[in-house]
């Protein structure tokens, strides 16, 4: 089977790094650093989003011009922007049992090629994947399905399952049409009950459990 990936707020919390960056390029502007709650409650839309909460949060006018030059700025800095990200709990294990169970893994993120690519290398994760569409490598972003569909395809099509920690992945998967798994240690803002899955997770160490079950719902459904 198919298991396809979030990354920030799944996989990893990116989000010390993600505050390390706004905090330098806010300081330039004589702006108070955001807190590490206000970075974790802007990631999962992608960087040009992040960048106007950003600067809504800090009074910082938009315009495209401001917009554009802030995001320059922000997106030079997060390409290297990779030393403060962890795992979360259970992860390098769980990953390390769906292999072994035969699965193929596949990685679908909003976060920009450049800073996905480099935070994969940093941590070792490169090799596990078989298929990868970051921020950018399409004309759309999820929520929109076409991400998650362009991952399964590369994959090799069949049964999915995918996992992810937001309220964006809920949805990405509901118009997809792919069973979710939700991972409720994330960025989630809202309740469980009020996001559409069929598992929730809170460790890890339960991902491969629900994996098989994923399967062989799928199988009966065939």
């Amino acid at each position: 089977m198919n298991i396809v990936f979030d990354l920030d707020g799944t996989l990893i919390d990116s989000a010390p790094d993600i505050q390390a960056v706004a905090e330098q390029i806010l300081g330039k502007l004589g702006k108070v650093p955001l807190t590490l709650e206000e970075t974790r409650s802007f990631i999962g839309e992608g960087a040009p989003v992040l960048v106007s909460k950003m600067m809504a949060a800090r009074g910082i006018p938009e315009t495209p011009e401001s917009h554009a030059q802030i995001y320059g700025d922000f997106v030079a800095q997060y390409e290297f922007a990779v030393e403060r990200a962890v795992f979360y709990p259970g992860v390098v294990d769980a990953l390390a049992v769906l292999m072994a169970a035969g699965h193929k893994l596949g990685l679908c993120t909003n976060k920009p090629e450049l800073p996905a690519r480099a935070v994969m290398k940093h941590m070792g994760m490169e090799p596990i994947f078989s298929a990868f569409v970051a921020g950018g490598m399409m004309d759309s972003r999820k929520p929109a399905p076409d991400m998650l569909h362009k991952t399964i395809a590369d994959l090799g099509g069949g049964p999915t399952l995918y996992v992810g920690d937001s309220e964006i992945d809920a949805e990405t998967a509901r118009r997809a049409g792919v069973p979710f798994a939700l991972y409720t240690e994330g960025y989630r803002k809202s309740p469980v009950e009020q996001l559409p899955h069929d598992w929730t997770f809170d460790h890890f160490d339960t991902l491969p459990g629900i994996a098989a079950e994923a399967l062989a719902a799928q199988i009966l459904a065939q």
